[in-house]
Order: C-alpha cells, then structure tokens, then sequence
C-alpha cells in the first residue's frame, strides 16, 4: 500500500450538504481511507492508495457529486490563487448587480404596493417574463449547475432549495403569463410572481458576494505568513554578491544580509553577528542577538549588524513553509464539535424538502383561496428560508481564524481537534529540563570526599560523561574543557587554584557502560592498574549499596538549592560529587500563575531526586510534583493521571518527551527554533514563552464560545424560521412569510455567522 495525502481546490460549493455530498462521494471511491472537506477553504483533503485510486478518480467523483475538483493546482501560488478570488467575486457581483436591477424592475411593476408609481410597460406581463428569464437563467445557472448533476445521482444540496422554489414561482408566473384563461378557469386571478423568483436570487447571490468577501478575511493569517517570504537573496560567489531570486537560492549558498534586510531562508551564521527581531514568527518583541554559529530564519529581520549566513534549509523545508503547511492544514481540520453539525446536515434538505411538499398540501387544501397561490408561496418560503449556509459555515470559520490568530503569536495548532479539546483540559503536566528551565545546565560545584582533590573528581567525572549526550554530562565536560582557558567563573578560579595541573585531562575509558535514569560506569586507568567508576544520582548509589550518610549534609545542602547532585564512587569508595544547576526561565512563574487563575492544576515531572525537583517547583510555583522518573515511565504517569479523570496536557521538548506527549489528550511542544517538532505534539509553541501555554488554553475557550454561539445562531435561525414559513402564526395572527423576506433573512444568518467569527480577530490572546 502506498498511502498518500493530497489537498486540492473544490468549486461550486455553498453548504453544509454540500461538503457532505463530496465527502461520501470520495470516500465511496476504492483506495480512499480518509476524506475531509472545508466550505471556507473551499479544498479537500484526501488520504488514498495510489495503487488503488488516482487523480482523474478524484476528479471524476467531486464532478460526479456536481462539482470541480482542481487537483492540478495544489500548488498553485498565493497570486494566482487570490486572482481568481477576484475573478471570482468580480462575476458575483455583476451577478447580483444585473439580477438585483432587473429585479427591482420586475418587483415595481408586479408588487401591489408598488406597481402603482410603475410605469404601464413595467406591468405588462410579458414584459416581467423578460426581465426575468435572464435573472432566472443566468444569474441563477450558478444554482442550477450544481443542481442538476446533484439530482441526476440522488442528492441534494441548498442549490437544489433554491432552484426548486425559484423556477416553481418563475415556472407558474411563465404559466399565467401564456395561459391565463387556464388559471382563470379555477377562479384565480392571473397574477405572476416575477418578483418573487427575481427578488430571491439577486439576494441570495448578494449574500454569496458578501459572505464571500467575509470569508475571505478569515484565511488573512495564511496571506500574512506568505507576505513575510523574501522576494530575493544576496548570494556570495567568486567574493562577490549577486541578487537572485529567493527561488534560485540552494543549500549551502553563502548570503549576505545587511541592516534592515529580511532574512531570505533558514540557515546558520558563518561570519559577523548582529541581533534579529523573530517577532513575525515567535511573537516575541525582543531581537535577538546572533553570532557565529547561531541559527537565523527566514523571513525574519535583521536589525543591526552585516552578517554572512549559510543556507540550511530552503523552499518547502524553512521554517516559514513548515509553519504555513501546518496552519494550512489546521484550517482545513474539522472539531469534533462540527460532527453535529454535519449529522444534522446530512439530513436538513431531504427533510426541508418534506416539510415544503407538506406545507403545499395543507394549504392547498384547508388555506384560504385562493389556496394554490398561497400553497406556493408559502413552499417557497420553506424552500428558501432553510438554508443550511450558517450551520457549514459555523465551526470552520471559527477554526479558520482561531488558529491563524495562534500562528500570529508564535503558537501553532496542529488541527482542530486539538484546539477544541484545549479548553477542556484540567491539569498540564510540566517537563523539567527545558521546558521550566532553560535546559542548558552549568557546573555550580565540585566536591571532593575524604581529603581528595577536585581536579580529580572532575577529571574522572567528566571523562566518563563525554560518552553521553545528555546536557547535564556537556555541561561537565564542557566546563572541564574550559579550566585552563581565561574565565571569570568563580567557581573555575577556585577549582584551579586547587588544581594540580593548569588544564584538566580526560582519560581514556573502557568498557562504558549507561544505566538511564541513573548514571554511568565505566573502567579507567590509574597508573597500570583499570579501577572501576560510577558516576550517578543517589539511585545508582542505592543499587550500588554506597552509603552516603558521611557525606549526606553537603548532598542535601546543594539539593535544597535545587541543584542536581552527580555522586562519583568507586565499587566500595565514595570520590566527591558534582553539582549542575539548571535555571528557570523567566516567565515561568508568571506562565504557572496564569493557569492557576483559569483554574488548571499545574505538574512538574523529572527524572531528578524528590530535593532538587522541589527547590525547582518552589521557584515556579508548582506544588504536584513528580520525582525520579525515568523517561519510559513518563507515559504511564501521564495515564495515572487520566485515570483519575481528568483532562491532561502534556508541555515537554517535543522529541525527548514524544510517548507523553502522544498519550496526554493534548500534547504541546516547546519550540526549539529552527528545529520545532511539529510532528511530534498536537500544539507547538515556538515562542517558547510558558505564557503561551495559558493563552493556547484561554483562545480555546474563546474560539469554542464563538463556535457555540455560531451553532446556536445557526440551529435556532432554522428551528424557529422555518415552521413561521410553514405557516403556523397565520391562524392565530394572519402572518405570513414573504419569500422575499425569507431569502434575505437567509442571507443575513450566514453573513452573521462569518461575522461573529472574524470577531475573533479582534482578541487579545496576551
């Protein structure tokens, strides 16, 4: 099996009922194992066996359902795209312009409280069945185009509401107009209601045009992270530079960059330093200061100095294509919460259609006369008032703006789900190293035991260390390395004061061996003979059967201060320790405060002792703490915590913490600059500003409270509209809805549901 996802452009669609009919049609064709839909986004997302299914498959189910698949132009560029866009609108809107004109004729010469002031040729009546057919025909083909292939397999959508009440006006005011003796006959006045097909359409096109207009604003975030991208870069060759095209620019391209100038791609600093305002993809205000080695992203701005950078990454592979890529398909996502929608939907226009056949039959046989014409009427209503745009339209709007306001402030949202489930989540549970501290410890002391000498300690410690990655072990050896360099390290100063050599040598070791969780071993020689080392926290002690209670006061001392203590021992014989501090970040008292007042319970989880993770907790302000955890347990701590029945986010690195991550309902990753692990969490915070993880939680709940409010608006507009169209206050109070006004009111409940959600835009998320 060769799986493959693939997103492309869907036109002709307007409805919930829509985007239903294309979902079943693709997911009916063999091969096609997931199908997804977006009104807003008018695309479809497509997981399929390329073995099974190709593109002309696609196409030809989408065409078959009465619509266009353009699979052709998924890449197509944000310019071509925003052209159509216009092209498009720019036929709406003559659309709605001439249907409006040539209705307003019509509506003159036909409406009683009109046709008065009209002048005697509007009033003729083969005069309004030419004003109108156009109206009918053209203006409304776009109606008629995706009815008619809708009803040829079956289907129906709300084109199919609004061609059946519109050519049954226009079908029986062309049958009056010809035949009027006939109508005449059944004692009814030979009346056309031109006005009433003509009004409808231009109103509901004019809602199309404005509705399209509003949804155009939701997609702003996607054109403002595509506007960033350099156009140009200035290559380095032969010690000359050269403007090329950002296109042209390929990995290990040398490019200068000088004050005030975009950065054009991803990649690392080679010479001159300078400091870089990140601001338009991190949300951070501050520049930051970069030097040679440093890594740079593109589309960010260089403030300061002239530097020359070599590219690392390019086109699809940057930072900004990753971040563009993931909202795109945030966007395009459907929340949980539009699965009601979409089950009511699936059901609206067959049952709509019902209750008009319905409505005619009761009125024409108990309305008052002459009851065909108020049977009619009254149909249309129904079939034009129940249009089920709002409730589409509802959820993915929201998202659409919801998650591209994240985007603008350096959280990324993987999909919708996600962004629902945030809102609900109860207890976030906090990686130590790297997420509340800074994760790049540094060497505090070193302590010899037993009258011995730092320098060895070190030596030993470090030269077991430099086989591990782990930042505790580079902090180590990396401090060793810097003994017999300049510093104004206090501690350094006292270490070689000490020391029996200026510059601290590492030895060879043998037969090395890690214990995760716990420490190292390894041999070393002294002198001739190999003597066995163990370097370690306080477990690797206990497994060892060392006792530290000599030693335990200045153990316990360092480990008050929130320090990791790393003990050195031989088989029998304690050497001295080394303690490393990591420090909090800045914000991340402030960021625990923040969940604290939305009402979430915060948790720190560690693989250090029960001190040092507390002496960190107290600084941030954690209370739950979870100590001595390795990282293959961090998993199953995360379901204990399930279990007890509470919603759990999970804040770690992203890769290091992914089983967790994976397991916690929703799982945030600190972003780590030009190598965010997008893949490896449901949110990503490349800010990495622990403020942010509040503020995720706190535009969930703002986003999901504009998308009930969206579905309230949508579902209570149809329940109590459509039964007043039906005809249920005429008995008790002689009203009666005007299809006109139906169609108008139909426009409005979509147009205040894109509206209510572009009101997010507006939201302050810090």
């Amino acid at each position: 099996m060769n799986k493959i996802k693939k997103t492309f452009s869907v036109k002709g669609m307007h409805c919930a009922s829509c985007v239903l009919i294309i979902e079943k049609s693709l997911k009916n064709i063999e091969g096609v194992s997931e199908a997804n839909v977006n009104l807003v986004t008018e695309k479809a997302t497509v997981v399929y066996d390329s073995e099974k299914t190709t593109d002309k498959d696609l196409v030809s189910a989408v065409a078959n359902a009465g619509y266009k698949a353009l699979i052709e132009e998924e890449f197509q560029s944000e310019d071509k795209e925003r052209v159509e866009k216009q092209k498009e609108l720019k036929d709406l809107r003559t659309r709605v312009i001439i249907s409006l004109g040539l209705g307003f004729l019509v509506l003159w010469g036909g409406f009683p409280a009109l046709m008065d002031t009209a002048p005697a040729i509007l009033k003729n009546f083969w005069i309004q069945l030419i004003l109108a057919t156009p109206v009918q025909f053209w203006a409304g083909w776009i109606f008629y185009r995706a009815t008619i292939p809708a009803l040829q397999h079956r289907t129906a959508n709300m084109d199919t509401l609004v061609v059946i009440g519109t050519t049954v006006a226009y079908g029986y005011s062309a049958f009056v107009t010809a035949f009027p003796q006939v109508v005449q006959r059944i004692g009814i006045e030979p009346m056309p209601y031109f006005d009433v097909a003509t009004i409808i359409i231009g109103l509901i096109l004019l809602g199309r045009y404005f509705e399209a207009r509003a949804k155009a604003g939701t997609s702003e975030a996607i054109k403002k992270l595509i506007g960033l991208q350099a156009k140009t870069a200035r290559v380095v060759k032969d010690n000359k530079e050269v403007d090329v095209p950002i296109s042209e620019v390929v990995i290990g391209d040398l490019i200068r960059v000088r004050p005030g100038e975009k950065i054009p791609v991803d990649g690392v600093i080679t010479e001159g330093d300078s400091s870089v305002d990140e601001s338009m993809i991190t949300g951070e205000s501050m520049p930051v200061d970069k030097t040679i080695g440093g890594k740079v992203v593109g589309a960010t701005i260089n403030k300061s100095g002239s530097f020359v950078f070599k590219a690392t990454k390019i086109g699809q592979e940057t930072l900004l294509a990753q971040i563009i890529k993931l909202v795109q398909e945030a966007q395009g996502s459907k929340a949980p919460i539009q699965r009601l929608a979409d089950l009511v939907s699936s059901y609206f226009v067959p049952v709509v259609i019902m209750l008009a056949i319905i409505t005619f039959i009761v009125w024409y046989n108990i309305g008052p006369n002459p009851a065909l014409l108020f049977a009619l009427l009254n149909t249309v209503a129904v079939l034009i008032i129940a249009c089920p745009c709002a409730m589409g339209l509802a959820t993915p709007t929201a998202i659409m703006v919801g998650t591209g306001k994240g985007a603008e402030n350096g959280i990324l949202i993987k999909d919708a789900e996600s962004l629902e489930i945030a809102h609900k989540v109860t207890v976030i549970i906090f990686d130590k190293t790297g997420t509340l501290t800074k994760g790049e410890p540094s060497v505090t002391d070193v302590i010899a035991f037993n009258n011995g000498k730092e320098n060895d300690v070190l030596q030993y410690a470090a030269s077991l260390e430099k086989f591990s990655e782990h930042p505790v072990a580079r902090a180590i050896v990396t401090f060793a390395a810097s003994l017999g360099k300049t510093s104004s390290h206090p501690l350094d100063k006292a270490i070689r004061e000490r020391a029996e050599t200026e510059n601290t040598q590492l030895f060879v070791v043998n037969k090395f061996k890690a214990n995760p969780g716990k420490g190292l071993e390894g041999e070393i020689m002294i002198g001739e003979n190999p003597k066995k080392f163990y370097f370690g926290n306080r477990a690797l002690m206990k497994d060892l059967s060392i006792n530290l209670d000599a030693h335990e006061a200045e153990i316990q001392k360092l480990e008050n201060d929130g320090k990791t203590v790393m003990i050195l021992s031989s088989d029998s014989d304690l050497f001295g320790a080394v303690a490393v501090a990591d420090t909090v970040k800045e914000n991340a008292r402030q960021g625990i405060e923040e969940l604290k007042k939305l009402g979430i319970e915060s948790v720190m989880i560690t693989g250090d002792n029960s001190k040092t993770a507390m002496a960190i907790a107290n600084k941030v302000g954690i209370s739950r703490v979870l100590a001595e955890v390795l990282p293959d347990q961090k998993e199953a701590e995360v379901k204990k915590i399930q279990a007890e029945g509470k919603i759990v986010a999970m804040v770690g690195d992203g890769i290091n913490d992914a089983p967790a991550l994976a397991q916690a309902n929703v799982g945030i990753a600190m972003g780590t600059g030009t190598d965010v692990a997008i893949e490896a969490a449901d949110i990503t915070l490349i800010n990495k500003d622990l403020r942010s993880v509040a503020a995720t939680i706190r535009l969930s709940k703002k986003t999901m409270r504009t998308i009930k409010l969206n579905l309230f608006w949508a579902f209570g507009y149809n329940i109590i509209l459509i039964p007043v169209a039906m005809g249920v206050l005429y008995p008790a109070f002689g009203l009666l809805l005007n299809p006109i006004f139906a169609s108008v009111a139909m426009a409005l409940s979509s147009i205040s549901v894109v509206s209510n959600s572009l009101l997010l835009k507006r939201y302050k998320i810090n």
